[in-house]
């Protein structure tokens, strides 16, 4: 019981951390752009993933395992902010579906804090998508002009947000 539970834990554990470093080499592009709504977003969303990171990691060591800190992929290296969107509602996605499958074999292994951990973090994934698919929404709504925006905005406020007379 205990032994595929600290498996699916560590998996998850794996799959925060790439998220991690993806959406914080997101953020740091995203800022270098100007990009600061997409740019916050990312950031907050990281930060979101390394909570789950040691929600999980308390579970394992619950469990008297041992925490397996070794991300599941590499950085993708995408400066095009279209194609962050796309890959980080596909990752949340995945880890949704993921979650889901690992609560219910949790359940089979009369183990029912890890299936209510997974069913949580189910919950953060479906709303971590829904942000990132609200931001591809806006990018084909409003096009390159919804990023421009952004950085007019960035602009506005570094210079002080006054013009001369």
């Amino acid at each position: 019981m205990k032994e595929k539970s600290i498996e699916l834990l560590n998996k998850a554990i794996a799959d925060e951390l790439t998220a991690v470093h993806q959406y914080m080499y997101f953020h740091f592009h995203c800022d270098d752009q100007g990009y600061d709504l997409i740019s916050a977003l990312f950031k907050k969303t990281a930060i979101e993933e390394m909570m789950h990171i040691e929600l999980l990691a308390d579970r394992v060591l619950f469990l008297k395992g041992e925490v397996e800190l070794v991300a599941a992929d590499e950085v993708k290296k995408i400066h095009n902010v279209k194609e962050m969107l796309d890959l980080a509602t596909k990752m949340e996605e995945s880890s949704a579906n993921d979650y889901n499958m690992w609560a219910n074999e949790c359940s089979k292994n009369n183990d029912s804090a890890s299936k209510k951990l997974f069913e949580s973090l189910v919950d953060d994934e479906e709303r971590h998508f829904n942000q990132y698919d609200d931001e591809l929404e806006n990018l084909a709504k409003f096009g390159d002009n919804y990023l421009a925006l952004q950085s007019i905005e960035r602009s506005k406020n570094n210079s002080g947000g006054t013009t001369t007379e």
